[in-house]
Formats: structure tokens, C-alpha cells, sequence
């Protein structure tokens, strides 16, 4: 039944149906001639004194017309096979030229057109709401588009081209064929009834996607980027609910990563009363002892969740042992955590400027960061024209080793890979590891699958271009919160799942079920940061978890929501 409606669907465009007819009066025409043709046959023949049936004559007319010449009924009067010739070229043009093109341009492509439409639809279903509108297919989509697929969330992307459209079907995508500037696409999209619309395209065409989405849909909630800060205002003007410059977020995401210059907490993100913080272990008493030997809690009251060691991290346990290549993740409150730094700041200072590789919008941000921080830099970049502050740059190659040295690469703790290309990215961090196998080294990945190579190469901590905007996004949409601490590790906050209502800690096996940590336990307006293993979890309280994505799907698939 599928393939039938799909077969007339193709009648229903005014154009396709004209061509239609033409063909229908063609092939009527062309069965005229055959009986035309026929009954001069017979004509003929018998003016020759031969007798034929009248199947016999139409038998003849065929075979003539298509040209096959069995020979087995021939004309002996120069008339009778001049006829011939005549039923020989019309023939030869009717079905081997005339009918096959019309056949091919008025039915076969249009059929082929309607199964492709089929695949790649102009409207979603009139019912269709709660979806989010994608208008590109970049890097940050597909993994806001896993992300979706995981929640169950549906999707759509908009594509102007059908070819294009069809190639992103067949690769799992879901598309609707449709132009950006064109409201009716937007109501065909039924964006009025969605609950995201995310415009990532050029700031000119953000502009333009986000006033024609607000002018059919004036409640629905959009998302835009912008590259220039100047962009911003216009775009809020046009109707965007939210701007993201994700290159000065991604920026600003590896200047809170910077490490070594003293052992103190550095705060990378916050729900409400509870902080989440790095510290290096390097040159402490921490190193070469295990947590339960250095009872951490019995001098500063802070929760140590995780452990980072060159990239690789791990839930931390009673028996983890610090090494000098550590990097503690703790939680606390800022009076925890001001304790903690209180016993730590007198060890490790680095006052040499941080190196950035890459002047672009990502190291600019960096370097801003840096600035407000009163972090001293300096930015490599090989092209003259990007320098701003010649007194903080180094103009050159990173992959001349006289200009990192000018830099300062010897005698910096911190190294940030800022370019836009992954393959320079790991290239500039296995130099700069084979360089100062001590050093911090943070690094950009455009796209994801590029990650775990740069871990390889030796990237202490790599934040993705893509995952950090599929998370903001997710984030916008769900109004849940997800910290990224980095690539594949996050902390989230959930309510406490009906299953676990009444146990405590030590009886739910979380950490053993799922590999999720719980690091924070909310109740009202109270914010446990040492939640106590044998106190029961409230009915109507929340959650705060780490664990890398699969503990976190693992967490949601067990336990479901509360």
C-alpha cells in the first residue's frame, strides 16, 4: 500500500499531470497507426493475391515497428515494401526514441522524484511537536543529534538541496527538504509546536533564519551563533531567545583548564551552592600516597571525585594513589574549598606566561580570560595580520622550535593548542610533549572522532568544538544542568529515581551499577557536598553525579527519571 501511494503521488503536481496526458495521447496515437498500419497490410497483400489473417497482419505491424525483420512475411510489390519502409521509420521513432524518452521524462523521472520525496519530505505531520529544528549538519549537530537519539528527543534538519537532503537520509539523518529564508518551510517544519529551533550557519544567514522563524512562531525558542561580537545585538533583534559564540566559549573553557602555576583550586563550574575544581598534585605531599593515607577530609572538608593522569580519568576510591602527573576533581563549597587552598597555596607557583598556539577567535578568548585573570601570555600566531597586542604575541611557526622558545615553552607549566585543524593540533602536541614532557598541555578538537588522538599524542585535556556546543544546546533545550568537565566526562544533576528513594548511598550500588559518582546530595535549599554513605536519599531531593557519558546513559536506562 506504501509503494502505491507513493506510486500516484507523483500525479498530484499540476505540471506532472499535463505530462502525463501528453503521454497517455502519444501511446493513443501510436495505437491508431498500428491499426492503421494493419489494415493497409491487408490491403496490400491482397491487391498481391496474398491471404493473412487479421492477428497475422498485426503480428507483421509489430515486428516491423520494433524493428526485429523475422522475415517470415515479406511484400514482393515495390509498393508493398515501400510501405515497409514507411511502418519501418515510424516505428523506429515512435519505440525507439519518442515513446522510451517520454516514458523515462514524464513517468519514470517523476516516480523516482516522489520515492525520493518520500525520503526526503517537504512537511513533517500536522501532530508533530516537542522537536528540535536543525538548519545545518556540522560537526556541533551530529553530536547534539546523539545526544537527542539518547533522550529520545526528536529532530529534524532542514535542507535546501534534495540531493543533499538524500544523501543525509541514507545517512541515518532525519531531513525535510526546504528553504531557510522561506517561512512556509518553517510552517511546514511546524515550528510553532517545537521546542528548539537552532540556527549554526553564517552570521548574515543566522539573521535571516531566526526573523522569518519568529515571524510564523513567536513562542518557539531559538538558538543562534554568531562569529563576530558585533552580530550578537542584530541577531537578539532579529528574535533569538539565546546567542552563543562558541569559539569564545570553547576559549574560555580551556583558560578555566590552566594548570600548574600554584596547587590551589581552580573552579571550573557550579550548581548552585557546590563547586567543582581542579588541583595539580605536582610538588605536594599528596604525591606517592593514596587518599586513605592522606585523609584528606580530616584537614580540609572538601570531596575528592575524580582523578585525571594525562587524560585518562578515574572515579577516585580509597585506595587511589596520587602521582606527580595528577590532577585532583574536587567538589565542595567555596568555604571547603578555601580550606583546601589554605593548606596547598604555599607550594608550586609558576609565574611564566602561558603559551597559546593560535591566534584565532579560540586562543583571542583564551588570552581575554587570561587577562581578566591577570594571567600573564603569550600567543603564537603565523599570521602578522592577526596580531592585536604585539607585546603578547609571537609572530611565527609553532613548529619552529626558536619560536616556541621565544615564547616561552622551557619555562611555562601550560600550553594551549588553540588552530582550527585537528591534523596541526596533534601534530603541535606530540612537539610540544617531546619538548617538556612535564607540561600541561590542552588541546582543540573540531571534530570528535579526533579526540582520542589527541589523548595519543598527549593532550593532558582536549575540549571539542562540537561537544561543547551540543552540550550548551542540550542544555538550552532540556533546562537540566550538565557540566562539562571534558571530552566524554560530565557532572549532572538529576532527581533522585523512585528506586533509590529511602536507601542510602552504601545500599544503592550506584557507583558499581552504573560508574557514576555521587559527589552532591540537594534537598530543599539544603546542598550536601559530603553526603554521608549510610544516610537514606529523600524522596523530593536531586542528585549530583559524575561519570563519563555511557556511566551517565547507563545511570538514566537503570533508574529512569524520579
Amino acid at each position: 500500500m506504501k509503494s502505491l501511494a507513493i506510486t500516484m503521488s507523483f500525479l498530484t503536481s499540476p505540471q506532472r499531470r499535463r505530462n502525463f496526458w501528453i503521454l497517455i495521447r502519444l501511446l493513443f496515437f501510436f495505437f491508431i497507426l498500428v491499426a492503421l498500419y494493419t489494415v493497409i497490410f491487408h490491403v496490400l497483400m491482397a491487391w498481391e493475391g496474398q491471404e493473412h489473417s487479421w492477428l497475422t497482419g498485426l503480428y507483421w505491424t509489430f515486428v516491423v515497428m520494433s524493428t526485429l525483420g523475422f522475415g517470415d512475411i515479406t511484400f514482393q510489390s515495390d509498393l508493398g515494401r515501400l510501405f515497409s519502409i514507411i511502418v519501418l521509420v515510424t516505428g523506429t521513432v515512435y519505440m525507439l526514441v519518442l515513446l522510451p524518452f517520454m516514458f523515462i521524462q514524464f513517468l519514470y523521472v517523476p516516480w523516482m522524484e516522489a520515492q525520493s520525496a518520500a525520503r526526503a519530505p517537504r512537511e513533517l505531520p500536522k501532530n508533530q511537536k516537542g522537536h528540535v529544528i536543525l538548519t545545518n549538519l556540522g560537526p556541533v549537530e551530529m553530536a547534539l543529534i546523539r545526544r537527542l537519539n539518547q533522550s529520545h528527543i526528536p529532530y529534524v534538519v532542514i535542507v535546501p538541496d534534495l540531493t543533499e537532503a538524500l544523501n543525509h537520509h541514507d545517512q541515518g539523518y532525519r531531513v525535510m527538504v526546504g528553504d531557510l529564508d522561506d517561512p512556509q518551510t518553517y510552517v511546514a517544519a511546524r515550528a510553532d509546536q517545537a521546542a528548539l529551533v537552532v540556527a549554526n550557519r553564517t552570521d548574515t544567514s543566522n539573521t535571516n533564519i531566526v526573523f522569518t522563524v519568529r515571524e510564523g512562531a513567536s513562542h518557539v525558542a531559538i538558538v543562534a551563533t554568531a562569529s563576530s561580537t558585533a552580530s550578537v545585538d542584530i541577531l537578539e533583534l532579529a528574535g533569538s531567545n539565546q546567542v552563543l559564540q562558541l569559539g569564545k566559549i570553547l576559549g574560555q573553557a580551556m583558560a578555566r583548564r590552566v594548570l600548574g602555576r600554584d596547587a590551589k583550586s581552580h573552579v571550573i563550574g557550579e550548581f548552585g551552592d557546590l563547586m567543582i575544581a581542579e588541583a595539580a598534585a605536582s610538588n605536594t605531599p599528596l604525591v606517592g600516597k593514596t587518599l586513605r593515607e592522606i585523609g584528606l577530609r580530616q584537614h580540609a572538608p572538601v570531596n575528592v571525585v575524580g582523578v585525571w593522569d594525562r587524560g585518562k580519568f578515574q572515579i577516585a576510591g580509597p585506595e587511589t594513589q596520587i602521582k606527580e602527573s595528577s590532577v585532583l576533581i574536587l567538589a565542595g563549597t567555596r568555604e571547603q574549598l578555601t580550606v583546601y587552598d589554605g593548606l596547598f597555596c604555599i607550594y608550586k607557583a609558576s609565574e611564566a606566561p602561558v603559551v597559546i598556539i593560535g591566534g584565532g577567535r579560540v586562543g583571542r578568548a583564551a588570552a581575554q580570560s587570561f587577562t581578566t585573570q591577570g594571567v600573564e601570555y603569550r600567543i603564537v600566531e603565523k599570521l602578522p595580520e592577526r596580531v592585536r597586542q604585539p607585546a603578547d604575541y609571537v609572530v611565527g611557526d609553532a613548529a619552529d622550535l626558536e619560536v616556541l622558545e621565544k615564547a616561552g615553552i622551557r619555562q611555562s607549566s601550560s600550553v594551549l593548542v588553540t588552530t582550527h585543524d585537528d591534523d596541526v593540533n596533534v601534530y603541535l602536541t606530540i612537539y610540544c610533549r617531546r619538548l617538556r614532557p612535564d607540561i600541561q598541555i590542552l588541546a582543540r578538537a573540531n571534530q570528535e572522532r579526533n579526540v582520542s588522538t589527541l589523548h595519543r599524542a598527549g593532550a593532558d585535556f582536549v575540549l571539542s568544538y562540537a561537544t561543547t556546543g551540543a552540550s550548551i544546546l542540550y542544555n538550552l533545550l532540556q533546562r537540566t544542568d550538565i557540566l562539562l568537565l571534558a571530552e566524554g566526562l560530565d557532572v549532572f544533576r538529576t532527581p533522585v529515581p523512585r528506586a533509590l528513594v529511602g536507601k542510602s548511598l552504601a545500599e544503592s550500588g550506584i557507583r558499581s551499577d552504573t560508574g557514576c559518582h555521587v559527589i552532591a546530595v540537594v534537598e530543599g535549599d539544603r546542598f550536601d557536598a559530603n553526603p554521608a554513605a549510610h544516610e537514606p536519599l529523600p524522596a523530593d531531593g536531586e542528585l549530583v553525579l559524575i561519570g563519563s557519558i555511557e556511566s551517565e546513559n547507563l545511570f538514566l536506562t537503570r533508574y529512569g527519571a524520579a
